[in-house]
């Protein structure tokens, strides 16, 4: 899954287009990945059915399409759709005849363990960079929690600062090293990408603007 970071970079970013409330946006954007935090399935909050991590959208707006001019709901919507394009299309990118293409141009047989390990390991060289390009002041991670709707029934919402509080503990223990599988450009290039593709959904949805 593209990390929490990754997933306020692109609800922000949309944001810019929407005016929603931000800090309900932001906390709705990582609210599918408390699953591994509270010991429930994934499955389950992002939706997943027959293709592995792969979200199924239409479940999800089948059942709360008309609950997306709530901007928590909104958010949650977004990270989903962030995770479908991350992977069905960028994840495949980085593997190649079932090896893994790394930075340094080597492949190694694939290995779903050590590939994900790879994954996490980039993601704290990452997060520290992601900061700076996209100016986030992370006030979610020490403001009061907004009151929030309890209107997903995927996840307890009242249990919902746990993973602001995990989120933002990942983000200050995050350290700059040489990555594995993909640098900066490459994640900047993911969110801009996922910022496109989300703005259009979001256009043929009809969903309002704040």
């Amino acid at each position: 899954m593209a990390s929490s970071l990754i997933h306020i970079c692109v609800a922000k970013e949309v944001n810019k287009y929407l005016n929603r409330d931000e800090s309900q946006l932001l906390i709705g954007s990582i609210a599918p990945d408390i699953a591994k935090l509270i010991n429930i399935s994934r499955d389950e909050t992002h939706f997943i059915d027959y293709e592995e991590n792969i979200p199924n959208l239409e479940r999800f707006l089948n059942k709360y399409k008309s609950y997306l001019d709530n901007d928590f709901v909104l958010g949650y919507y977004i990270h989903l759709y962030t995770d479908y394009i991350w992977f069905k299309y960028f994840v495949p990118s980085l593997i190649d005849d079932n090896k893994i293409i790394k930075l340094n141009n080597k492949k190694e047989n694939f290995d779903e363990k050590k590939f994900t390990e790879y994954v996490y390991d980039d993601y704290g060289s990452v997060n520290k960079k992601l900061i700076d390009d996209y100016n986030l002041d992370l006030k979610i991670f020490y403001e009061d929690i907004p009151k929030i709707d309890d209107i997903i029934e995927e996840i307890p919402i009242e249990k919902i600062k746990v993973i602001v509080d995990k989120a933002g503990l990942i983000i200050i223990e995050s350290k700059e090293k040489d990555n594995i599988l993909f640098d900066e450009d490459l994640i900047n290039e993911f969110v801009e990408y996922a910022v496109d593709a989300t703005l259009a959904n979001i256009d043929n949805l009809n969903i309002k603007n704040g």
